[in-house]
């Protein structure tokens, strides 16, 4: 047969997202990985960020309703109307931004929101600049648009917080010798649950404005903020909302994650741009989700506000049961769905080395941040030792691995040692 290398984009784009194996062969995705390992040795799987719970019955309700309307066929090209709408209104509802449904594209999640703006919106050659740890659909989106991924990390602070490097931040827009044409900002952050603040948000669009970037964003978790604050939008802080690309979905929000119903929403021509790009992945789909999900955020948003509460009542389980590990350090989620912990102070191990070894011994699994990291970078290094642990599995889940960290703790008060190399634990 051919040489499948011969147009080797594929390759690239593997390579990129870091699922090329030592050996050549192509592996999953870290959470594909996980999922996989937890199955096969009995473990809770506190890995890939997919809810345990399920979706309203209102929700399901709603979309059955609109399959029997007749809503089967091929959706239009931007979305059924009732869900540009919904997401215009939702937006100024939730967060103050104004939206026009014009401006909004329904997108097959968030996934190819952001890669359809990726491919209409980069260079050929230029440079796409996010935060980190990210998510690993970034750089293979970036290496299919022919750019160069570069990064600003979000580090640890010495309060359990984190915080993104402003120094590097700046030298990558402002003081680079070619700067970004795109600036990627994911709030609230995925792993670290980091919120950039509307100070934050106005600093990076005045250097996108200095050296003329589209500002990117990923704001799938903009509705479960835990700690009672609030989430802004960038297009909000921003003081030129026109250079904004919003991306965001229901997935999280509605526990939907399979519907993979999301929007990109952006001035009338780039919406444009982003959709002539879009039409030649999916085309369309999703139809009578679109319209079941349109109708609910338009009419009953309130189950949004119960999944919050939900989701901070098992992050009460579980993290404290994970700061029980005498010398760990569990962060305290702001947003999301998971905490990060650090094991530093207990093994010479790295992230991937003691995931398999608390997998195996002491059923957790969870997903190694460095996975999240480019190799090598300041971030991969601050994170090394960090394991992030979801807290938006089952409430029967997250119990059962609160009662697994805590057997954990017990045996390290006896054993000091028992994590600090594999010969030993395993």
């Amino acid at each position: 047969m051919p040489d499948v290398m011969r147009a080797d984009l594929w390759h690239q784009m593997a390579d990129a997202a870091g699922l090329v194996n030592a050996d050549g062969t192509i592996g999953e995705t870290i959470y594909g990985q996980m999922t996989k390992l937890a199955a096969q040795i009995g473990a809770v799987n506190l890995g890939q960020g997919a809810p345990g719970t399920e979706p309203p019955a209102a929700l399901i309700d709603a979309a059955a309703q609109a399959m029997r309307e007749g809503f089967n066929q091929y959706a239009p090209g931007q979305g059924f109307p009732a869900l540009l709408d919904a997401v215009a209104k939702q937006r100024r509802r939730d967060f103050g931004q104004e939206v026009r449904p014009e401006q909004v594209l329904y997108t097959c999640g968030a996934t190819e929101g952001l890669t359809a703006a990726i491919l209409a919106l980069l260079p050929r050659g230029g440079s796409l600049l996010t935060f980190e740890p990210f998510y690993d659909s970034y750089p293979a989106a970036v290496a299919a648009a022919g750019g160069e991924l570069r990064t600003v990390p979000i580090m640890p602070t010495a309060d359990g917080g984190f915080a993104p490097d402003w120094t590097s931040f700046d030298e990558a827009v402002t003081g680079a010798a070619t700067p970004p044409s795109i600036i990627l900002i994911n709030t609230p952050h995925n792993p670290t649950g980091f919120m950039f603040s509307p100070e934050d948000l106005a600093r990076i669009g005045e250097a996108a404005a200095a050296v003329d970037a589209w500002v990117l964003t990923d704001e799938v978790y903009e509705q479960l903020v835990l700690d009672g604050g609030t989430h802004v939008p960038p297009a909000v802080a921003i003081a030129d909302p026109s250079r904004v690309v919003t991306v965001s979905s229901a997935g999280k929000s509605w526990n939907a994650t399979g519907w993979k119903v999301g929007w990109v929403i952006a001035e009338p021509e780039v919406r444009e741009a982003i959709q002539t790009v879009k039409q030649f992945l999916t085309f369309t789909a999703s139809g009578p989700m679109q319209v079941g999900l349109g109708r609910m955020l338009s009419e009953d948003p309130s189950f949004v506000d119960e999944n919050r509460k939900s989701l901070r009542e098992r992050a009460e389980m579980l993290v404290p049961a994970c700061r029980s590990v005498p010398g760990a350090i569990a962060s305290t989620p702001a947003a999301g769905y998971f905490t990060v912990m650090d094991f530093s102070a207990l093994t010479d191990l790295d992230a991937f080395e003691l995931n398999d070894l608390l997998a195996h011994r002491y059923s957790l699994v969870g997903i190694p941040v460095p996975a999240l990291c480019r190799p090598g970078s300041a971030a991969h290094e601050a994170y090394r030792t960090s394991i992030r642990y979801s807290f938006c599995k089952s409430a029967a889940d997250v119990d059962r691995g609160a009662q697994l960290f805590r057997v954990l703790a017990a045996e390290l008060r006896t054993n000091p040692e028992a994590l600090r190399s594999a010969a030993v634990a395993r």
